[in-house]
């Protein structure tokens, strides 16, 4: 069950991730040029690879699985509760959706603006690299995060490449970016998956047992989800009350 949710936790957010890099790749190679893009992207890859292979192995036969746990835990924490908070101010009104179709309109034109180059292209390759590698190095914290705190690396890693690839195959059918997909209700999922583990994880560090243990996760989540609930329903009857007073007063 355990491996479940971590394959689970570790695709929603990996798919996240290369959506958004896919606008800022597809933006670059429609108005750019394909050659430059694929290299930035390939070089932005090649890189992340590194990183993992250098770090992921020292993380898991090096460092004491307990304080490993707590400090990935609290780690897991910080990162999980900025998604979630995000997310319930995104579901509650409080702040705007992510918009990819905005986004994508946005880096074409600013795209546009300089002049295209004869045969290699450096903005393209640099607009290209820079999107791939930032979204793909969030990628590589929750895959070495997750998967080296459940010893379970290389089913965080397959999670992840699988998400890239489910996503990039659907990008190069659709020829533009994922606008339709449900991208706040993803990260609102990932949000609650992420603190769960971190809870448990930063727990079994400090010697908490867990009742069900491993299972103690999907309660966890169930937990956070019925809290995350109950605030997106408190902070829009807020936002609601706080329009009516003011077209009231109006």
């Amino acid at each position: 069950m355990s491996s479940s949710v971590l394959f689970i936790a570790v695709f929603l957010a990996s798919s996240v991730e290369a959506v958004e890099a896919l606008t800022i790749v597809l933006a670059s190679g429609l108005t750019r040029g394909w050659k430059s893009t694929f290299q930035g992207v390939a070089a932005a890859l090649g890189t992340l690879g590194i990183l993992v292979v250098a770090f992921g192995p020292a993380l898991v036969h090096y460092v004491p699985i307990k304080t490993l746990r707590i400090v990935v835990g609290g780690l897991l924490l910080i990162y999980g509760l900025q998604w979630l908070r995000k997310a319930i101010l995104r579901q509650a009104g409080f702040k705007a959706k992510h918009d990819e179709d905005k986004i994508f309109d946005e880096k074409v034109a600013e795209l546009s603006k300089a002049p295209k180059a004869v045969g290699y292209d450096s903005t393209a390759f640099t607009v290209s690299f820079k999107g791939v590698f930032l979204e793909g190095l969030e990628v590589v914290i929750i895959v070495l995060t997750l998967g080296t705190s459940a010893h379970q690396i290389g089913l965080a890693a397959l999670s992840a490449l699988v998400a890239i690839a489910v996503v990039s195959v659907i990008g190069a059918a659709v020829s533009k970016q994922l606008s339709k997909v449900p991208e706040n209700t993803m990260k609102m999922g990932v949000g609650l998956m992420l603190i769960s583990f971190g809870t448990f994880w930063a727990g079994e560090g400090l010697g908490v047992n867990w009742p069900g243990s491993d299972l103690s996760i999907i309660w966890l989540i169930a937990l956070y989800g019925i809290a995350s609930g109950l605030i997106i329903a408190y902070s829009s009857y807020l936002r609601k009350s706080v329009v009516r007073t003011k077209e009231s007063q109006a």
